[in-house]
């Protein structure tokens, strides 16, 4: 059967040399298919790295023209692909070489998948760290409980009539478009189970680099809207607890440390083993800092 033609979407801003490494990781893949790449400036000039562009392949530069950020430049990318396959890649993050095979290969294993992700590579300047996901085929129920951080965005390839139609494009009304991915993980699931790849073929670069670090108000913000736009949450204690105690966490993270201590003691009442909670709780009373416990759970590739 003829390799299925795919558009890979890389919005980009101001980081050109880690663009220019995230492209090139695209057009050494392996895949006999034809692979478009779409690369969106989002505010800033829209350069192309000088590259060389492979037979079978295809670099393409556009101007994010949707509201700023990753949402709106993700959308700019899906509403342009050509192709009927659609894959995300962050400008600092790279693929393994056979990645797109791979993934591919389930698309056709799997007929009525609409998302087919991986598992990743944490690199944080130090030392690598590989995660994998649990297993490969992923229920809404799973994903209510549990984000399973080692399937990251920049694995995922979607049917792009899938985000046109029934998914919806990425929700560009989250605050700065943090927990995008997320979002889409739920509202995919809730159609069907998300198919995974369950090798490390992505590799997810977590330095502190991202536009996102360390920006708690605004993670605590759009976690209250995730919160609100899935009430599915409610369905299990465990489940509306996690989310709770991550608000908590963001909320004393940010210096609202009454609000984290309150929003705390509520994911508790849902879920007594919520760890992020009772961490909240430790920085609402000054005896420990958001930086620290951030620091230490990179130590072991994990993110707060």
């Amino acid at each position: 059967m003829t390799a299925p033609a795919v558009s890979a979407v890389v919005p980009t801003h101001n980081r050109p040399d880690m663009m220019r490494r995230a492209v090139q990781s695209i057009l050494d893949q392996g895949y006999q298919g034809h692979v478009e790449v779409i690369v969106v400036f989002d505010a800033c000039e829209p350069v192309l790295p000088d590259v060389v562009v492979p037979r079978n392949r295809e670099l393409k530069a556009l101007v994010n023209d949707r509201s700023r950020g990753l949402a709106g430049g993700r959308n700019t990318g899906i509403l342009a692909a050509e192709h009927d396959y659609v894959a995300f890649l962050d400008d600092d993050d790279y693929w393994m070489p056979h990645k797109l095979e791979r993934q591919m290969a389930k698309f056709l294993e799997h007929p009525d998948s609409l998302l087919v992700g991986t598992a990743m590579i944490v690199d944080d300047g130090e030392r690598t760290h590989e995660r994998l996901v649990p297993s490969e085929s992923i229920s809404h129920r799973e994903f209510l409980h549990d984000r399973l951080a080692g399937l990251h965005s920049s694995s995922f390839v979607f049917r792009r009539a899938a985000l046109l139609g029934p998914i919806g494009l990425i929700d560009e009304e989250l605050p700065r478009s943090y927990g995008e991915d997320y979002d889409i993980l739920l509202r995919t699931s809730a159609i069907t189970d998300v198919v995974v790849v369950n090798e490390a073929l992505v590799s997810v670069t977590w330095q502190g680099q991202s536009y996102f670090f360390g920006q708690w108000a605004a993670y605590a913000e759009a976690l209250q809207y995730l919160l609100e736009k899935h009430p599915d949450f409610a369905s299990s204690g465990p489940a509306i607890g996690r989310i709770e105690s991550q608000i908590a966490f963001a909320l004393a993270a940010s210096g609202q440390r009454s609000e984290g201590a309150r929003w705390a003691r509520r994911a508790i009442a849902h879920s007594g083993r919520q760890t992020k909670a009772y961490l909240a709780l430790a920085i609402a009373m000054r005896l420990t800092t958001a930086n620290a416990v951030a620091r230490t759970a990179a130590r072991f590739g994990k993110g707060i």
